[in-house]
């Protein structure tokens, strides 16, 4: 197992330099550049910028210059907050969409297992439409749409909860409620759908009708046989959904006010601020990356046969 952990680990390595590879390349091929919208600025001023930040050196010159800044940890300045470099701006943003990601996430996770399970095991009652319903409505309503239901109802007609914030606010933790709800409910409705497929074809296979058969309780055929193997593609599916509950969290964090790094990452992109931009995308990468190894770790303590693959 610890070779396998080993390996999977060294994997991770080309992966990430591939992706800044691309990325560096692809950002500096698209037309325009972090000052061509300037106006009214003289020629001068805008060589002696691209000399400040190296932009007038041969590319592969900037490239090998950068992965050795990245090799350091320093992730450059800002070519727009220049009073700020990108770490800078990445640490004070990105701990709180972290936050409400995690939050969001852990809520999906129980509600939608949870609900997978009682629609497996009640298949085709009331219970299973109910839920099912509910799924295809999280799958089908955009955030941008459930977000301000929930401002309306709970905020402006209930005053039970805040329009907008953030726990740094007045109203503390209750800032947090609609926005990881809101944020969770897409993914509470694929998990729970995932789990209720993976659980009623698990119910149906040989060995669980043998458990049955040798009069074992229906809660241990369902904790000791069904569950194990029944929710190995929805930690699967964990890996990529972290990483996508906190790149998703753009349009929450406009809805709710949310301090998080999703509003610099849609200004870093109108602005072309290319070290911002690189930076948010190795952000991510390190997140997805990292986060299919902690899965491929935890699918090989569920099932052995995958790290002997």
């Amino acid at each position: 197992m610890s070779r396998y952990i080993i390996r999977r680990f060294l994997s991770l390595i080309p992966t990430i330099f591939v992706i800044i590879t691309l990325s560096f390349f692809l950002i500096r091929f698209a037309p325009g550049g972090p000052f061509s919208s300037e106006k009214n600025v003289p020629e001068q001023v805008i060589q002696n910028l691209m000399k400040k930040y190296h932009m007038d050196e041969p590319l592969f010159k900037q490239y090998l210059s950068y992965m050795g800044d990245i090799l350091h940890g320093d992730l450059g300045p800002s070519f727009r907050y220049r009073d700020s470099t990108v770490n800078e701006l990445i640490g004070q943003s990105l701990p709180n969409s972290m936050l409400l990601g995690t939050i969001a996430l852990v809520l999906a996770t129980v509600a939608g297992i949870a609900v997978g399970i009682i629609s497996a095991l009640k298949q085709n009652h009331w219970q299973d439409y109910t839920f099912m319903s509910i799924a295809v409505v999280g799958i089908s309503v955009p955030l941008f749409v459930v977000g301000p239901i929930l401002q309306l109802v709970f905020a402006m007609r209930l005053h039970v909860l805040p329009l907008s914030g953030w726990i740094t606010g007045r109203e503390g933790i209750k800032a947090l409620i609609m926005p990881a709800i809101t944020l969770s409910f897409p993914y509470f409705a694929y998990i729970a759908r995932l789990s209720r497929a993976s659980l009623l074809e698990i119910l149906r296979s040989d060995y669980v009708r043998t458990a049955r058969a040798k009069g074992l309780a229906e809660r241990t055929v369902i904790t000791r046989h069904v569950l194990k193997g029944g929710l190995l593609p929805v930690v699967s599916y964990l890996g990529p959904a972290f990483s996508g509950i906190i790149t998703g969290s753009i349009v929450i964090e406009q809805v709710f006010a949310i301090p998080g790094v999703g509003r610099i990452f849609v200004q870093s992109a109108l602005n072309r601020d290319y070290t911002l931009i690189m930076g948010e995308v190795i952000v991510y990468s390190l997140i997805l990356v990292l986060m299919n190894f902690v899965v491929d770790i935890v699918y090989g303590f569920l099932d052995p046969r995958i790290a002997y693959n």
